[in-house]
């Protein structure tokens, strides 16, 4: 990949705790902004409930053309009970949803790592997770999310009825079982596919594809696991997972359930991303894989590791900057590593710092790595 000198990051905070992890966040990309010779302009724009306000649509089509034209998306987290009420065409997740479809964001990765530093937080005995590693790659664009048709009924007796539909190309389930693959070989060459071929045409296809795309890669290990299997082998034993390949609708419970392995869902990052091919532009999407927790916003109590991790994430991939990428997961372990914690990670016996405060540690932090590496 050609190290651009340029980035043009689209700013989407949306509702709830999504401008406060924003903000926070924007702090950590003012600071690589000066220590890169990368060129970092935001632009900012409404989506979720807050764009629904102002002008009705959980994303305009003004603001779906400026992602088109970004070159990477800094998203935070739409929806709450404001909303809820409205058609689910209407309701603030369209908006995320919207992105993923219509700039093809077929992947969807999800790191789940257990900082030393968090053992005390995980939901597992320390003995578990200590080591924990997992990449959860989630197709995005396909499955029950998407698949038509989809609605609620009302028969003649005036009983209801719902339905959606799940709906898999082979060459969806190819192209995301491919990607995992490739991460594989640059970790531990594992690769668990997860699915329902048990119960489900849609499963059976999946397995079926996930070994003849596992034909390409004789270097990498292919297992297949039942989702409900996985579910639980992550709680019995989450360190035999290297990468995990799965569909739209196993990936987003999946990677929340790996969430409490790591000690919270304030912690885990996640990067959306498009094909890229040579002759076709890329996109990709970073953001928490929390939701909006209006129950906390406005406390400035927010947890914005996830957000800054998800930025990491952005400089590995979108600016093709790897150093700084882990220059910025070292600061956050070392505030970590010095005790800094928000509420969510701190346990019983303290009452855990602002998002301001975790941020200002993250930031002395990366001040104190620079120095250190001679920068």
């Amino acid at each position: 990949m050609t190290k651009n000198t340029e980035c043009n990051l689209l700013v989407l905070p949306g509702d709830g705790i999504g401008p406060e992890i924003i903000a926070q966040t924007l702090r950590v990309v003012s600071w690589f902004g000066e220590f890169l010779d990368v060129q970092i302009k935001t632009e900012h724009a409404l989506v979720g409930g807050a764009s629904i306000d102002a002008c009705g649509y959980p994303m305009s089509d003004e603001v779906f053309s400026k992602a088109e034209a970004a070159d990477a998306i800094l998203f935070g987290a739409v929806g709450g009970p404001k909303w809820d009420d409205r058609p689910r065409s209407e309701r603030p997740e369209m908006g995320i949803l919207r992105l993923r479809k219509g700039l093809d964001l077929y992947a969807n990765l999800r790191p789940a790592i257990c900082f030393p530093e968090l053992i005390g937080a995980s939901a597992l005995r320390p003995e578990l997770v200590r080591g924990l590693d997992i990449m959860i790659v989630r197709e995005s664009t396909a499955g029950v999310y998407f698949g038509e048709p989809r609605g609620i009924s009302t028969d003649a007796q005036g009983a209801r009825r719902a339905v959606d539909t799940q709906s898999y190309a082979e060459a969806e389930i190819a192209r995301v079982c491919r990607l995992a693959f490739e991460l594989a070989r640059n970790r531990e060459s594992r690769v668990c596919s997860v699915d329902k071929a048990n119960v489900m045409e849609t499963g059976a296809l999946w397995r079926s594809v996930a070994t003849e795309v596992g034909r390409e890669y004789p270097d990498v290990e292919l297992t297949h696991m039942y989702a409900d299997n996985c579910a639980m082998q992550l709680l019995r034993g989450p360190n035999q997972f290297d990468v995990i390949v799965t569909d739209n609708l196993f990936g987003d419970i999946l990677s929340d359930e790996a969430a409490a392995l790591t000690g919270s869902l304030g912690l885990l990052p996640s990067a959306t991303i498009s094909a890229g091919r040579h002759d076709q532009r890329s996109h990709a999407v970073y953001e928490p894989i929390h939701g909006s927790a209006p129950d906390i916003a406005g406390m400035g109590i927010a947890n914005p590791i996830a957000t800054i991790l998800s930025f990491a994430m952005c400089l590995r991939i979108s600016m093709n900057e790897p150093a700084a990428a882990k220059l910025l997961e070292d600061a956050v372990r070392l505030a970590l590593f010095n005790g800094n914690r928000t509420p969510d990670i701190a346990g019983p016996e303290r009452d855990g710092i602002s998002s301001d405060a975790m941020t200002d540690a993250i930031l002395a932090s990366l001040d104190a790595l620079k120095v250190s590496k001679g920068n």
